[in-house]
């Protein structure tokens, strides 16, 4: 039986290894060991003969953040999400959702930095990756780009691997800011309406919500079951009417409470459907479904397939 955990950091230098025919050690950043985190940066020339050899890079949940700047045309393929990429684009991924890309053309370039929430924290700003837009569920981790933007973000990442070789004693502080720098310039690539905020009572109890859903997730273990599976359950724990709690949803997402819990059900149940091989009865039953026949129904209904043919 498979549980699917995150892709460790030793894992990904292990990749690396492969991509760049170097040793793990020559790998890592020169005093990277005495920071509170970690942090690097690479070519995406050097993983393309990985690429080649695997067809695509593993799709599974990484335990660290990654920003990538990708030239060339590629699909990426985040969940039950798949996005065409024709030119240029800038790509966020967190730990909370298993993605991978596959270049579609010889003629790839870009770069990409690796890094641990525990990075950022050590900056004075008190930065919480999840409480940024750019990481919310939900959000847009993909941006196509112009040739003026790709040169644009190209420049910070040149400065990354510049200042990651130095020797100045403070070069970590100066990595953080280049990493936020990235962070701000895709959160302004969201539509408005992704990066709206508002101080009221409505919006906090929205921000809860998501925040209360996104924490059932990942199912690592067929032993893990949801703790909260209905809108009343999620209406319990904020202290509020269900009510209230699907007028307010509304009014902010479009969408019922009910609906938004299903369609994150669903999102995971293809994850698991997917890359793991636990039967569709151990998955039924993790997603808080007391009846496998439930769950096929549930899910033919969201999908039009049965969870088995999903699975083929």
């Amino acid at each position: 039986m498979t549980v699917m955990k995150p892709t460790s950091l030793e894992a990904f230098y292990e990749e690396a290894a492969v991509w760049t025919g170097k040793d793990v050690n020559a790998l890592l950043p020169p005093g990277i060991g005495k920071e509170i985190g970690h942090f690097n940066v690479f070519d995406i020339a050097a993983t393309i003969e990985a690429v080649k050899r695997k067809k695509a890079m593993p799709y599974n949940r990484r335990a660290y953040y990654k920003i990538s700047l990708i030239r060339g045309r590629n699909r990426a393929e985040y969940a039950d999400k798949v996005i065409e990429i024709t030119g240029n684009a800038l790509l966020f991924a967190t730990p909370k959702v298993p993605y991978h890309w596959i270049p579609q053309d010889p003629h790839q370039g870009g770069q990409f930095c690796v890094f641990t929430d525990a990075f950022l924290i050590k900056n004075k700003s008190g930065v919480v990756l999840e409480d940024l837009p750019i990481f919310q569920p939900g959000g847009y981790p993909v941006f196509e780009i112009t040739d003026e933007q790709a040169v644009e973000i190209g420049q910070v990442f040149a400065k990354m691997k510049i200042e990651i070789a130095s020797d100045y004693a403070f070069k970590y502080d100066l990595l953080r800011n280049y990493v936020l720098e990235l962070i701000h310039y895709g959160q302004k690539l969201q539509p408005v309406t992704a990066l709206a905020s508002s101080p009221n009572a409505a919006a906090r109890v929205t921000a809860l919500f998501v925040e209360l859903l996104e924490r059932q997730f990942p199912i690592e273990s067929p032993q893990q079951q949801l703790q909260l599976r209905t809108a009343g359950d999620y209406a319990s724990r904020l202290a509020v009417h269900v009510n209230h709690l699907n007028k307010v949803l509304k009014e902010h997402t479009g969408k019922t409470t009910t609906a938004l819990i299903s369609n994150r059900i669903l999102q995971e149940a293809k994850i698991l459907l997917k890359q793991t091989d636990w039967t569709v009865s151990e998955i039924a039953c993790s997603l808080g479904f007391e009846e496998v026949a439930h769950f096929s129904n549930f899910f033919k209904k969201q999908t039009t397939v049965t969870p088995a043919t999903f699975r083929i």
